[in-house]
């Protein structure tokens, strides 16, 4: 184990073959340990924004073109150095396993799209769950020495055979749609069946429950469903202007089988004047109500 200085974003083709092999159950007849994650940090010193794959990225989600990097697109980048970590790194998972069911990212401050920041990706908090084991992806990304965006993605590897401490798990809590804010914002709208095709060339991410309902349903799901992160940039983009600075939680419910029609309902963005008010918003079906994503945001300070 060690830390990986890269000049730029590898390329996902790079380490394809061994991403294959990482999504195959680990042969290694249990060599690599369920108790611990690698300790390397992988890190882009000098990050340049690809400008036609943000144009794109901005076009896919509904993001303004106003030269600013939208605060999700950083949690996209960082997912080749997250690959390359799973597949270089004695990592305990197969990628197959992984389901991600947690986001959080904050701004600091607005980004430009022509700034050089630098971006480190690390393991982080591997814990019980009631289904299996769960660990965070942390990226950090700096201007100089000053961190202006940070993010967590949370990840469970589900196990067939839980600790005894963890086979009480706790009831979920029931998410319930509530009314429409009139002061916020409501929009149904359709979710094409290719957006995880058209999405996955955009962001790298090629997971084959989302590009077909052929590879979708080798994998147990009856359709192709939308990416998690997709879904999550447009609520935003939906939402409106948002602050200088300010997290967003996102929890990932129900997978959105493709094509659907969904339901975007949340609090009105300009009830964030102090430092941790917040602005809830849910993503649900429009047939049946059920959610696909319960998100917050919340207003910070402009610095770290």
């Amino acid at each position: 184990m060690s830390d990986k200085h890269y000049d730029a974003l590898p390329k996902a083709h790079t380490t394809y073959a061994n991403i294959v092999k990482s999504l195959l159950p680990i042969g290694n007849g249990g060599k690599v340990s369920r108790d611990q994650l690698p300790q390397s940090t992988y890190y882009v010193d000098d990050l340049h924004i690809d400008q036609e794959n943000l144009d794109d990225y901005r076009k896919i989600c509904g993001f303004a073109d106003d030269g600013k990097v939208p605060a999700t697109y950083f949690s996209v980048l960082s997912q080749t150095l997250q690959m390359n970590m799973m597949v270089k790194e004695p990592f305990p998972f197969a990628m197959l396993g992984l389901v991600h069911v947690d986001n959080s990212v904050t701004q600091y401050r607005p980004i430009g799209e022509r700034e050089t920041v630098a971006m480190s990706v690390t393991f982080d908090n591997l814990r019980d769950h009631a289904q299996g084991q769960q660990f965070d992806f942390v990226t950090i990304v700096k201007s100089e020495e000053e961190v202006i965006w940070e993010g967590t993605s949370t990840y469970l590897s589900r196990s067939k055979k839980p600790s005894s401490k963890d086979k009480k798990s706790a009831p979920r809590p029931v998410m319930v749609k509530p009314e429409v804010n009139e002061a916020g914002v409501h929009s149904i709208f359709e979710v094409p069946e290719d957006i995880g095709r058209r999405y996955a060339f955009v962001s790298g991410d090629f997971n084959l429950i989302h590009l077909h309902p052929l590879s979708a349903r080798a994998f147990g799901f009856p359709k192709a469903i939308a990416h998690g992160m997709w879904s999550k940039a447009k609520c935003l983009a939906l939402m409106g202007d948002l602050p200088d600075a300010y997290t967003i939680d996102v929890s990932f419910k129900l997978p959105i089988f493709l094509p659907a029609e969904v339901e975007l309902i949340a609090e009105p963005v300009a009830q964030l004047k102090n430092v941790d008010d917040t602005c809830e918003f849910g993503l649900y079906s429009s047939k049946n109500n059920k959610p696909h994503l319960a998100g917050v945001v919340t207003l910070k300070s402009d610095s770290k």
